[in-house]
């Protein structure tokens, strides 16, 4: 889909206009000059199976995903990579026991969580790698009185997923900082449209409080540049409200 934008954006490159594009890039890279990619989704597996392993503990147990439909594209590779990363030694006390969809809908997601406490009675977490699907399992959690007993992970929103949070039914959960992301795609755009940056591979530059970054070749596409912004951000009861905020 994002291959649509490529007219518009070759388009407006040829009025002379700075393209930049940010949390998901045009994939042809025809009329971008640069993409800001939030996170290295590459880690997304890693992320996950840490926070697993974080919540359940040593002991580990049973645990499920409720991802978003099953033709998500980034959500099936985020699975697959995790699915990777739990074979290491490091996390064999973790038993994934199953992958159901809500399509990334919550009333689906909320129904989907329930049905799974019914299937498997020693769950102890649900892994939402989707924001709808995170919320929706929390709150499903919490209506049924088990936050004790199953606790719910995966990426989410701050400001939604604050008050499950200071509840302990979502002890961590990752994503970044959508202010953070806002703040460092306006300052490379200014920067390339004011011609202080040339915006090729290889160039480091200063973007305001966020300190140094250098524009590197997109290794996600054929072709195209990206700046990373950094690492996961992980939320739990030391910082999701101001997280939230």
């Amino acid at each position: 889909a994002g291959d649509q934008l490529a007219p518009a954006a070759k388009s407006a490159r040829e009025k002379g206009m700075t393209v930049v594009t940010w949390d998901s890039p045009i994939p042809s890279a025809e009329g971008e000059q640069l993409f800001i990619a939030q996170v290295d989704f590459n880690q997304t597996g890693t992320v996950m199976a840490n926070m697993a392993l974080n919540i359940m503990g040593s002991a580990g147990g049973d645990f499920a995903i409720l991802s978003a439909s099953p033709d998500a594209v980034h959500q099936n590779a985020w699975i697959a990579s995790m699915k990777e990363v739990l074979k290491a030694p490091k996390y064999s006390a973790l038993n994934l026991v199953d992958v159901v969809y809500g399509d990334d809908q919550s009333e689906k997601s909320y129904n989907e969580a329930l049905a799974l406490i019914d299937k498997y009675r020693n769950l102890k977490l649900i892994m939402a790698p989707t924001t709808v699907g995170i919320a929706a399992a929390a709150k499903a959690m919490r209506d049924e009185g088990l936050c004790d007993q199953v606790k719910t992970s995966g990426l989410g929103l701050p400001a939604e997923m604050a008050y499950y949070t200071m509840n302990n039914c979502v002890p961590e959960f990752a994503l970044w900082s959508f202010v953070d992301l806002g703040y460092l795609t306006y300052y490379a755009t200014y920067l390339i449209a004011t011609a202080q940056m040339k915006g090729i591979a290889g160039e480091t530059f200063r973007a305001g409080r966020m300190g140094y970054y250098t524009v590197e070749k997109d290794p996600m596409r054929a072709e195209g540049l990206r700046v990373l912004m950094g690492p996961w951000t992980i939320y739990n009861k030391s910082n999701v409200e101001a997280g939230a905020k």
